[in-house]
């Protein structure tokens, strides 16, 4: 009997969720499997491989041969190169794993605790009266356009005085 390490496909449409599976080469892909030694999940990012380490050296020891597909996650996993005697890849990149819904909850709770405390009073609706630092800074500005219409524009002058040969 041929036994094959191949994938089994479950999931829906357009979500596929691989086993790897040790099955008999005549078996159909998602038929019966001898066992189960891992999983792979494309979809989500990064990928998530797992695979049992020890079954499927015993399983490749004993002669099974991988699909093409089961071949490359072997190797992304090292499981390909400790079985050949070969130097080990590089780490696979794993996601973080989930914050505790219970812990962020309760960070959530004494943060809007603590802004309740610090929210300030609201301002009154009576209108203020002008503040005596204001008017002088209205006066201040037909000062500064008066300084300004004195002194001549020095680009205007710098134009009529062209040499003559140019003219």
């Amino acid at each position: 009997m041929a036994v094959k390490i191949k994938l089994k496909r479950l999931g829906m449409i357009r979500n596929p969720q691989y086993r790897i599976v040790i099955a008999d080469s005549r078996t159909k892909r998602d038929g019966r499997a001898i066992e189960e030694i891992g999983l792979y999940h494309p979809k989500e990012n990064p990928s998530r491989i797992e695979v049992d380490s020890d079954r499927a050296a015993y399983w490749l020891g004993v002669g099974a041969q991988p699909t093409e597909p089961v071949l490359k996650l072997l190797k992304l996993t090292g499981d390909w190169q400790k079985f050949k005697g070969e130097p080990a890849p590089a780490p696979l990149l794993v996601a973080e794993p989930k914050a505790d819904r219970h812990a962020v909850y309760e960070a959530a709770a004494k943060e809007a605790l603590s802004l309740e405390a610090a929210t300030t009073p609201k301002k009154s609706t009576r209108k203020a009266a002008p503040k005596a630092e204001e008017a002088p800074k209205a006066d201040e500005a037909p000062k500064a356009e008066e300084a300004a219409a004195e002194t001549p524009a020095e680009p205007t002058a710098a134009a009529e005085e062209k040499p003559e040969g140019e003219a």
